[in-house]
């Protein structure tokens, strides 16, 4: 259960640590997570849509390089592989879209 949920309604109100993010605010990888996320979103938004494919690859391409900086600085093993394996998926997959 929710650590959240031993608080009574006038703890829960008054709290500054409930809900408080668990990474510190405007560090440098504050700003590349949120860069990423924001590259890798509009890959997102536009996958699918004809004719737009090389947009999708190269803001994921950027977005997984700028998360896979801030997985070696938070040296976060699960977050290294699984955006070092994404990254090999996409430059594979750009290879081969440039080479077609």
């Amino acid at each position: 259960m929710p650590d959240f949920l031993d608080f009574n309604e006038e703890e829960f109100r008054k709290s500054k640590r409930i809900f408080k993010s668990a990474t510190p605010k405007y560090t440098t990888d504050w700003y590349v997570k949120w860069v990423a996320s924001i590259l890798i979103l509009g890959a997102m938004s536009v996958r699918g849509v004809e004719g737009m494919i090389m947009w999708d690859m190269l803001l994921s391409l950027s977005g997984l390089i700028l998360w896979l900086i801030v997985s070696i600085m938070w040296k976060d093993r699960a977050l290294i592989m699984i955006n070092a394996v994404g990254l090999f998926f996409i430059v594979r997959n750009l290879i081969s879209l440039i080479i077609a």
